[in-house]
């Protein structure tokens, strides 16, 4: 596991699973954000099971899926909402950290 970080609150990782999130944690992040859309590739964790597991360490988890469309308007509010609404600092993880750290950038000229 890759924790790059974007702003002093907010850092981006690929893939993450179950079993990492106890160093998430020990890393200090409250909240984490998934990117990946479910099912995009056949040995990728659901979130509903990284959710369940980050609940149960008491880590904040929200799923804000960016697909083949791209970063959709829909996306970038929910990604707003998320910032605005749980605890800090927050994880974004998808395939590689690309569109955890574009969507946020996306979120720079809202959140202003």
């Amino acid at each position: 596991m890759d924790l790059r970080p974007v702003t002093p609150t907010y850092s981006v990782s690929g893939q993450i699973s179950a079993e990492d999130l106890a160093a998430i944690k020990a890393a200090g992040f409250k909240s984490i954000v998934c990117h990946r859309p479910d099912g995009e590739a056949p040995d990728q964790p659901s979130f509903d099971s990284i959710r369940q597991a980050a609940e149960g360490l008491g880590i904040e988890a929200r799923h804000i899926p960016v697909g083949p469309m791209g970063v959709t308007a829909e996306a970038v509010r929910e990604m707003v909402d998320a910032i605005d609404e749980m605890p800090q600092p927050m994880l974004g993880y998808c395939r590689s950290g690309a569109r955890s750290t574009a969507i946020f950038q996306h979120t720079a000229h809202l959140r202003n």
